[in-house]
């Protein structure tokens, strides 16, 4: 598995919708939602940075390590 995006799980706590948090972190609905249904490949520190501003957490809230042989 490796990296693990818990975005959805953080954006339910906060009750925020996609394209509220779009708005707020500046990046378009398709590109959020490719990172929050776990498709990216990527994410910048600065979009990562925003999105902690805006629901108030922290990197660890949002991404996970899963060991593969697990």
């Amino acid at each position: 598995m490796g990296i693990i995006v818990n975005l959805d799980v953080m954006m339910a706590k906060r009750k925020i919708g996609l394209s509220e948090l779009a708005s707020r972190v500046g990046i378009t609905n398709a590109n959020l939602s490719i990172l929050k249904n776990n498709k990216a490949r990527a994410v910048r520190f600065s979009t990562l940075e925003a999105i902690c501003r805006e629901l108030h957490c922290q990197p660890g809230d949002i991404l996970e390590y899963v060991d593969e042989d697990e």
